[in-house]
């Protein structure tokens, strides 16, 4: 079973507490009036699914219940580094020394 460390609660959990809330960083704009159907559709919609490195939003259901981010290994489902919701996406020198 995977254990997956919540960075509120301090420690690790089972995967089955934990889900997934998809896309991590996502900035909205402030007045979507102004956009496109097109435009609104990629924004609400059309989410990155790389093979690699993933920046990725989680929720701990059955715990805290609160949001944070991870940086996971999307082929090897390692995570790579957890962090509160909030703080700032990791540099790509971070990404990079994490996958060392």
């Amino acid at each position: 079973m995977l254990l997956i460390h919540c960075p509120y609660c301090k420690e690790d959990r089972p995967e089955l507490e934990f889900s997934n809330a998809g896309e991590a960083h996502i900035v909205r704009p402030k007045d979507m009036s102004d956009m496109s159907d097109a435009e609104f559709e990629k924004m609400f919609f059309i989410r990155e699914n790389p093979k690699g490195v993933s920046l990725e939003r989680w929720r701990h259901t059955h715990g805290c219940g609160r949001f944070f981010n991870v940086l996971r290994h999307t082929v090897s489902d390692k995570f790579l580094k957890v962090y509160e919701a909030g703080e700032p996406r990791p540099s790509d020198e971070e990404i990079a020394e994490l996958l060392k």
